[in-house]
């Protein structure tokens, strides 16, 4: 059975326990309103119609900048993707952790846009 996936989210991963200063920047920076959630763990910018959503995350580790990737079937995209040689680092939540070859992670979620699939790419 095929499966749809592209990139969804662009994921600004801060080390920071209160994402007000880093949405200030942000924001201003992008020229888009950050609106931060009320556990205060993400905050999600306007005007992403047509692109990759942009998203600051609170974190624990040291900062990055990493690309989730939405598709209708997680467990098909995990698959296909260790076939290519990424490895499974984790499972959170409803998302999963991979690792390409190259060393850089990213993570597997559920579509996240409105218009999903659009320009999603089929496998399988």
């Amino acid at each position: 059975m095929s499966h749809r996936s592209r990139i969804g989210v662009v994921c600004i991963d801060c080390k920071t326990d209160d994402l007000t200063e880093a949405a200030g920047f942000w924001s201003a920076m992008l020229g888009m309103k950050g609106e931060i959630d009320e556990a205060g763990k993400y905050a999600v910018f306007d005007d992403h119609a047509g692109l990759p959503r942009v998203l600051l995350q609170a974190v624990e580790h040291e900062p990055r900048v990493h690309l989730d990737i939405e598709t209708d079937d997680r467990e098909a995209e995990c698959a296909r993707l260790k076939a290519l040689g990424a490895k499974e680092v984790a499972r959170v939540k409803t998302w999963i952790v991979m690792e390409a070859p190259t060393g850089h992670r990213f993570c597997l979620v559920r579509p996240q846009g409105d218009d999903f699939p659009g320009n999603a790419k089929e496998f399988g």
